[in-house]
């Protein structure tokens, strides 16, 4: 069975194993070449909130009411991905980005810089 074509902002249902369960993420690595790990970088949606300022809240039809929670980021094997949910759009992404960037120390470049 081939591995599913996963690409950076999709939404995704996915197997994290048994702490984990199957739960929504989304995608915030580029797609692996062929001859990479296939890994992907994935931010876990949750409906367990603690109101930190590391949960992202994005409106989506596949979602239900909850956040991303970018402490949880994970790298997950293409083969866990069950089914694609959707896409978030660019603004949604951003969100996410700027939080990512926060919890890892990055500072992102200022738009249209």
């Amino acid at each position: 069975m081939p591995l599913p074509r996963i690409q950076r902002g999709e939404l995704w249902r996915v197997d994290l194993g048994y702490l984990g369960k199957v739960r929504p993420v989304l995608v915030v690595s580029i797609p692996f070449l062929d001859h990479e790990r296939t890994l992907c970088i994935v931010v876990p949606h949750t409906t367990s909130l603690r109101g930190t300022r590391f949960e992202v809240s994005v409106q989506h039809p596949a979602l239900s009411a909850g956040a991303f929670d970018v402490q949880q980021t994970a790298a997950v094997q293409a083969i866990k991905f069950i089914q694609r949910l959707g896409t978030l759009n660019a603004e949604q992404m951003a969100l996410v980005e700027r939080v990512l960037a926060q919890v890892l120390g990055l500072k992102l470049a200022e738009d249209g810089a």
